[in-house]
């Protein structure tokens, strides 16, 4: 086995253990865990299999197998980018229509108010 098999089978141990106990101690939610998990476990797994890592990489073109690695880690940080770009996007859209609907309600005569605003609609 040699060092850069060695560096990346720790650090991609190491980085599952972690996002785990993040979410273990609720400092990360699951639903953003998962992509993190699934792109250490498959880094892993193909620092493990030696083999399968080799086949994949010369089936994209790679000549340098353990280049492989640092693709596929690449691809998944995009993936996760593209993730929470969705979720800022949702969040701005939420933000603003609440912004909205409390410049209606400060606008609104105070008589007119229904102190019993449902939050959900």
């Amino acid at each position: 086995m040699n060092r850069v098999t060695l560096f990346s089978i720790c650090a991609s141990a190491g980085f599952l253990l972690y996002i785990l106990e993040m979410v273990r101690r609720r400092k990360l939610r699951e639903e953003y865990s998962i992509l993190w998990l699934f792109g250490s476990a498959l880094i892993l797994v193909l620092s493990l299999k030696k083999d399968w890592l080799d086949i994949l990489a010369h089936a994209v073109g790679i000549v340098y197998p353990p280049s492989f690695l640092f693709l596929v880690g690449i691809l998944f940080i995009l993936l996760i980018l593209i993730h929470f770009s969705i979720a800022i996007s949702k969040l701005h859209h939420m933000n603003k229509k609440m912004a909205q609907e409390i410049a209606l309600l400060k606008m609104a005569p105070p008589g007119n108010r229904d102190e019993t605003v449902d939050p959900t609609a």
